[in-house]
C-alpha cells in the first residue's frame, strides 16, 4: 500500500483539515542524524517539533540528549514538566521570565540563557534585582557563524551575534565571569549558511556550485576560528558544551574537535526545504491533510485552507508543498489561499469532493502552529493523538 492509501486508510475517522505525523518516518530520520552525528550527542531544537510528547519521544531515544528551546517562557514551561538540560537559545528580554528563573533554584540549575553581549547581562541584573536569587543563572555566549568575505562586502549566514572574533568572546566571557550570580556554562555558534541551505538546490546549476563553494569555504573558516574562539573562553571558565550546526550540517560540524554536540530539529520531521541535500535523504514525516470542496475545472480542485506559508525571505520556497498525489501544483495567481486553495494538474482529474490531499510544510515546526493535534501514525491505524504545543494552550511567540 502507498503512502497516500495508508494514510487515507489510517485516518478514515478523522475530518481534515488535521495534522499527522509517520512514526516510522520519524523513527528512519532520527536514526539517520544519529548515524550523522557519530556518536556526538543530539540536542533537539523544539522550534521544530512543538509538541510536547513528541519532544519526549525523541528525548527517549539514543543519541539524543538536552533541549534547544526558542524561548525563556517554553523553557520554564518544559522544566517545569520535568525536562532538564534546557538552552535557551535566543536572548530574551521577558523580565517576568528571568523574575521567575532566578527565584526558583530547580530551573535556574536546568535552564542556560543566550547573551551575546555585555547589554544583555545587563538587563538580565535588571530583571532580576529585586529577586533573592538562589542560584547562579546559567549563561552561554553565541557567536557569529557567517561567512564573511571580500573585505566583508559579502556575507552568508544569519545576522545573529555581535561576537565574531576570539578576542570578542574572551572579553565577553571575561565580563561574566567577574559579574556575581552568573555562570558561564557554554558556547554555541549557528552556522546557518551550511545547516540551513540545500548544497543540491534545483533548476539552477550555477548556484549549486556557488552553494558548495562558499559552504566549504565557510566550513573550514569555521574549524579555525571556531577552534580558537573555544581556546579563547576556556581560559574564562570549564565550558560544559559547545554547541553547533544543524540538520542539514550534522557530519560536517561533529569533525570539529571543539564540537561537543550538534543541534537539529527539522531533520526529525524532514519538511520541504531539507530536500535538496546530497549528504543526506530524509523521509517525509510530518504532513497536513485537507479535503477538495470544488472543483472549478477538470484539471483543478479546491482544497480547504491551505495559506499555511513559512518565515523566511518571502519565495516560492516558503509555500507549502502539495504531496499526495503527486502532480498537482498551485495556481500562479493565486497560490495558497487563506481559506482556499485551487490545485492544477492532470492528478485532478481524478479527486472528487471529499477527497484528500496531503501537503508538507516548508519548514518543521511551525506547522504545529496551525493544529492543535498531531495524530500519530505507525503502519496502517492512528495509535496516539497528541497535543502541539498550540493544544496546550502555549504560544510562545
Amino acid at each position: 500500500m502507498d503512502d497516500r492509501h495508508r494514510y487515507d486508510q489510517a485516518t478514515a475517522d478523522l475530518e481534515p483539515p488535521f495534522a499527522i505525523l509517520d512514526l516510522a518516518a520519524l523513527r528512519a530520520n532520527a536514526a539517520d542524524l544519529v548515524r550523522r552525528a557519530k556518536g556526538k550527542p543530539i540536542r533537539v531544537a523544539s522550534k521544530s517539533i512543538r509538541s510536547r510528547p513528541v519532544l519526549e519521544r525523541i528525548l527517549a531515544m539514543d543519541g539524543i540528549r538536552g533541549i534547544m528551546a526558542f524561548t525563556l517562557p517554553e523553557a520554564l514551561w518544559l522544566a517545569s514538566r520535568g525536562h532538564r538540560d534546557i538552552l535557551v537559545a535566543y536572548p530574551t528580554v521577558d523580565r517576568e521570565a528571568l523574575a521567575e528563573l532566578a527565584a526558583d533554584p530547580r530551573s535556574c540549575d536546568e535552564i542556560t540563557l543566550t547573551v551575546d553581549s555585555a547589554e544583555h547581562l545587563d538587563f538580565i541584573e535588571a530583571a532580576v534585582s529585586s529577586v533573592v536569587a538562589r542560584s547562579e543563572i546559567r549563561i552561554c555566549l553565541d557567536i557569529d557563524a557567517g561567512f564573511v568575505a571580500l573585505g566583508g562586502k559579502f556575507r552568508a549566514g544569519a545576522l545573529r551575534s555581535t561576537i565574531r572574533e576570539p578576542e570578542q568572546a574572551a572579553d565577553l566571557a571575561a565580563e561574566v565571569a567577574k559579574r556575581p550570580g552568573f555562570r558561564l556554562v557554554g558556547l554555541m555558534a549557528y552556522e546557518a549558511q551550511i545547516a540551513g541551505v540545500g548544497d543540491d538546490p534545483p533548476g539552477n546549476a550555477a548556484f549549486a556550485r556557488a552553494v558548495r563553494f562558499v559552504q566549504a569555504r565557510s566550513a573550514r573558516d569555521l574549524i579555525v576560528r571556531r577552534g580558537r574562539i573555544v581556546n579563547a573562553v576556556r581560559q574564562f571558565a570549564d565550558l560544559e558544551f559547545v554547541n553547533g550546526g544543524g540538520s542539514g550540517s550534522v557530519e560536517r560540524t561533529v569533525r570539529e574537535k571543539a564540537i561537543t554536540e550538534v543541534a537539529a530539529g527539522s531533520g526529525f520531521f524532514h519538511p520541504r526545504l531539507f530536500d535538496f541535500y546530497r549528504g543526506f535523504t530524509g523521509h517525509p514525516a510530518a504532513l497536513f491533510a485537507l479535503p477538495v470542496v470544488r472543483r472549478p475545472a477538470l484539471d483543478v480542485v479546491t482544497v480547504l485552507g491551505g495559506g499555511y506559508l513559512a518565515s523566511g525571505a518571502p519565495g516560492p520556497s516558503r509555500l507549502p508543498q502539495p504531496y499526495l498525489p503527486a502532480g498537482l501544483r498551485f495556481s500562479r495567481d493565486e497560490g495558497a489561499g487563506e481559506v482556499q486553495t485551487p490545485l492544477i494538474g492532470q492528478t485532478a482529474e481524478d479527486l472528487r469532493v471529499g477527497d484528500r490531499v496531503w501537503f508538507r510544510h516548508a519548514k518543521s515546526g511551525e506547522l504545529c502552529e496551525r493544529f492543535d493535534t498531531l495524530h500519530l501514525i505507525d503502519e496502517y491505524s492512528v495509535v496516539e493523538s497528541v497535543p502541539t504545543y498550540r493544544g496546550e494552550g502555549k504560544t510562545f511567540l
